[in-house]
This record gives C-alpha cells, sequence and structure tokens, in this order.
C-alpha cells in the first residue's frame, strides 16, 4: 500500500467538516423552501437556543427544520474554524467530535448552550501546557453537557415558576452556570483517559462511558440530593411538524442519500479514482485502529459514504415495518452520529451484526410475551432504540475480535439497556448511546474473555466453537502430583549443571 501522507490526511479532514457544515446550512435553505417557513426561520431559531433539551428534545418541534439545520451547521462552522485555525494537522479524533456536535445540534444541543462547555477544558490544557489542536476533541466531547447549561440558565431556578416558551434568565442562573463551568474544565478532561482500561478499547465511545459516570454525579447532586423534580422534554405544538406526521422522510432520504453519495464519489476520486486497498480496510478488526493513518483518508471517506448508506437503510426498514418514531429531529441527528468513527474503527462489514441485534431482541421479547402472555411496548423504530443503535455501532470492535455472534449479543444487550441508563444523568448528558454501549462493553467483555482466549486479529479469520473449547482446555494448567513435581524440579537441576558444561565445548 503505498504511504499515507499526515498533511494530506488532515486537508481531506478539514474538507469533511467544511463540506459537512455546508450540506447542513444548504439543507436549511432547501428546508425553508420545503416546509415554506422562511420568516419564521429567526424566531424558530431563537426559541431553539432558549429552550431547556434534555433527551430526547426534538429541535423540530422546538423550532422548525431549517432552524435545526441552522443550528447544526452554525455549529459545525465553528468546530470546523478550530481545527482548521489551530497549529496543527487535523486528525480523526477531532472529526469525530465534529460529528458529534452536528449530530446532537438536531436534539439537545445549539449555539448557545455549547459555548460554556466547549471552552471550559481550554482552561485545563492551558494549565496543564497541553496543546490544543491535540486535544480539541476533548473539548467537543464536553459538549455533550451543554443541556445541563439550558437548565440551570432557564429552568432550574425557577422551579415550579418556569413556564416553557418564556425565556426568564435569572443572576442565580448565571451564579449556577459558574462553578458548573469549572467542573467541565477541570473534571471532564481528568475522566476521559482512565475509563478507556474499564473497557479496553472495544468501546469506540469512550466519552460516553465517563461523561455518563460524571454526569450521573452531578444529576444526582443537582436534583436528586437538593429534592427537586427531574427535568422533563418541554412540551409544544408545532402545526406544520404535526402536518408531516412528525416525520420528515422525504426529506431526509434525499439529503443523506446526497450527501452519502457524495463522500464516496469524493473517496473514490481522491483515491485515484479507484477502490482499490478498500478490501484491506474493511478487513481489519477495528480494534484500536486508525484507518487513516493505516490505508489513508480517501478510503475512510469512501467507508463513511457506504456506511452511512448502509445505516439509514436499517432506518428505513425499521420505519416501514414497524411502528414507532420515523425521520425525527433525533433521527436525523443519529444519522449523522453514527459516522462518528468510521475512520478509526467502525466499517460496513464490522457493524451489520450489531444492527442485526436489536430485531433479534425484538423477536426474542415478542416470543418470551407471547409465552407468559406480557405485552411488548417498543419496537425497533421507537425513539430510543433508534437513537441506541446508532451509538450501540461503537462495539464494533468486539465484532471485529470475536465474530458476527458476539456482535448480535452486543447489539441486543444494548437494546436492553438503552431506556434504563438515561434515567442516571436525567437526560442532560447527551451521549446516553455511548454511555449505554459502554456499560454494556463492561458486562459482556468478561463472558467473551472467558470463552474466547486469543480474539483474532483479522476479519478473515473465523473462531469456532471447537477452538474455543480447545483454547479453553489449554489454558487449564492440571495439578501435578507430588512426586512428579520433585521429578521435574531433579530434571531442572540437572539442565542447569550440564549447561556450563555445554558453553565451555
Amino acid at each position: 500500500m503505498a504511504k499515507v501522507s499526515v498533511k494530506r490526511n488532515s486537508q481531506i479532514i478539514d474538507g469533511i467538516t467544511l463540506g459537512f457544515s455546508t450540506a447542513l446550512l444548504l439543507a436549511a435553505l432547501a428546508g425553508c423552501v420545503y416546509t415554506r417557513s422562511f420568516r419564521n426561520l429567526p424566531a424558530d431559531f431563537f426559541h431553539i437556543l432558549t429552550t431547556p433539551g434534555p433527551l430526547v428534545t426534538d429541535y423540530f418541534r422546538i423550532g422548525s427544520l431549517p432552524a435545526a439545520f441552522l443550528n447544526a451547521s452554525l455549529c459545525g462552522y465553528v468546530m470546523g474554524a478550530f481545527m482548521y485555525f489551530l497549529p496543527g494537522p487535523s486528525h480523526v479524533n477531532t472529526l469525530a467530535g465534529f460529528f458529534l456536535v452536528i449530530a446532537h445540534c438536531f436534539y439537545g444541543l445549539n449555539f448557545l448552550n455549547m459555548w460554556p462547555c466547549f471552552l471550559a477544558p481550554f482552561l485545563y490544557l492551558k494549565l496543564r501546557r497541553l496543546d490544543f489542536n491535540e486535544n480539541l476533541h476533548v473539548c467537543m466531547f464536553a459538549t455533550c453537557f451543554s443541556p445541563f447549561v439550558s437548565e440551570l440558565l432557564f429552568r432550574y431556578p425557577l422551579g415550579d415558576r418556569f413556564v416553557a416558551g418564556e425565556v426568564q434568565i435569572t443572576l442565580k442562573g448565571i451564579l449556577l452556570v459558574i462553578p458548573f463551568i469549572l467542573i467541565i474544565a477541570f473534571i471532564a478532561p481528568a475522566v476521559l483517559p482512565g475509563v478507556k482500561a474499564w473497557h479496553k478499547g472495544y468501546n469506540l465511545y469512550n466519552g460516553g462511558l465517563a461523561y455518563g459516570m460524571l454526569g450521573f454525579l452531578i444529576f444526582n447532586y443537582l436534583y436528586k440530593t437538593m429534592g427537586i423534580p427531574a427535568p422533563t422534554v418541554p412540551e409544544y405544538v408545532n402545526p406544520l411538524y404535526d402536518a408531516m406526521g412528525s416525520n420528515y422522510e422525504l426529506f431526509g432520504n434525499v439529503f443523506f442519500l446526497l450527501v452519502f453519495t457524495c463522500c464516496t464519489a469524493a473517496g473514490w476520486y481522491l483515491n485515484g479514482r479507484s477502490f482499490q486497498g478498500l478490501e484491506h480496510l474493511f478487513r481489519d478488526t477495528g480494534y484500536q485502529s486508525n484507518f487513516a493513518s493505516k490505508y489513508g483518508m480517501p478510503l475512510c471517506l469512501i467507508n463513511t459514504g457506504l456506511y452511512g448508506a448502509l445505516f439509514l437503510a436499517y432506518i428505513n426498514v425499521a420505519v416501514e415495518l414497524t411502528d414507532g418514531a420515523g425521520f425525527t429531529g433525533p433521527t436525523f441527528g443519529v444519522i449523522l452520529a453514527a459516522l462518528t468513527f468510521t475512520a478509526m474503527g467502525q466499517h460496513v462489514r464490522n457493524m451489520w451484526p450489531i444492527l442485526l441485534g436489536y430485531p433479534a431482541l425484538s423477536i426474542l421479547a415478542a416470543v418470551f410475551n407471547f409465552l407468559v402472555g406480557g405485552h411488548t411496548s417498543w419496537t425497533i423504530s421507537t425513539q430510543a432504540y433508534i437513537n441506541s443503535v446508532a451509538f450501540a455501532t461503537g462495539l464494533c470492535p468486539i465484532v471485529g475480535r470475536y465474530g458476527s455472534l458476539a456482535g448480535i449479543l452486543a447489539g441486543g444487550l444494548c437494546a436492553s439497556l438503552c431506556t434504563a441508563t438515561s434515567a442516571l444523568h436525567g437526560g442532560l448528558m447527551l451521549y446516553n448511546g455511548g454511555f449505554t454501549t459502554g456499560v454494556a462493553a463492561l458486562i459482556l467483555l468478561p463472558i467473551l474473555e472467558h470463552y474466547f482466549k486469543v480474539p483474532r486479529d483479522n476479519m478473515e479469520q473465523h473462531i469456532n466453537l471447537r477452538d474455543m473449547m480447545t483454547l479453553n482446555e489449554s489454558a487449564v494448567v492440571p495439578e501435578k502430583k507430588p512426586g512428579e513435581r520433585q521429578k521435574e524440579l531433579k530434571k531442572q537441576e540437572q539442565e542447569r549443571r550440564e549447561q556450563p558444561e555445554q558453553e565451555k565445548q
């Protein structure tokens, strides 16, 4: 394979951020035409900025389709500007942070509440004299706490006096945000590195587990300890959105198909008008792997397009075959979030078993309920499960190292946990899917490591049940009888005596 250029990779990464931000801006303009709401755009955008946004707050309902896209575009341009103007090359960690930022701009993160969380870690980096560019992704990941900022500014100090739609910023709210910023500045960067040891690199959403635990602590202090009712998603009536069935399916499919086609075509062109080398990327397990440095960003861009198209197909099948949410704001967001690690661990071969885990659990639940006379209240297109599956693909390295069956189990486990974990942080930490994925990894990994002593290092390898049993048997050392142990010690002593004589000869 050709030598990978760091400079070229950096230029392509910067181009991706510019391309996606521009595509979001053009979609905002197209959305104005599609929904005929151009005059309402400023008011809708302002409504997004000034409304609390715990999971899962649909910015299509709070504002509008074009306002949500405008929000994502502006945040994307800001992230891209930091990546471009900070000294040093852009890398895949910051690209992952970029995708997570623009994804959550459709539910919970906006151009106002992101700033305290994004800028706070720069204080830590400055005092520790760490490179801003190398650690920019830490600042991006910290934006997952943005709903806390909106809560503290607009709702928390008011308590029962809070009225949805009425903006009331109090001095108490501003004073509460200051210590919160200090927590994010100095605690969030500190907890991030150590958590990787818990899941041993098998959960790509490392920040989800780390910040989920931190969000659990902050939420419980602010609400449970203080005896304050947990925040709820603001309820608004949006006649235009309701008239569309809360489902912009046509707009979403056209937008994403155009974007993913452009990604694939651009990658093909930058790769010398060829798909050569893609087969090597698809054989990679994705475990602690940087696709950009190993295969180059052109192939990563092709992978992004193909991966996005496959995930979009899954969403369409889920929406068409089951009753639940459609192409809502959160659904738009998680399709973008699914692209997060397509340059460092995720590809089309190691993601499909995890997707399959969700309908597999649904069928299992239906059979179990039939036997016990219960009733399943969810489908794979229920909003929580659509959101969860995008982040469950963060366990792609498990598929790469332990096989498809392990991936199906991982997907089913994430589906089983996803509706319970958000209550731990009150929905005020946006990476709930990554948090769920991390918890699933903590449960599943000890089991896999017990039965599979030597995971594979290539997607072409296979570990079957007989291999697993052989490995387990070989790992067990039988206890020796006392007489056999003495004979072995005498033999070792005799070999030590003979060794100097052999060296002399």
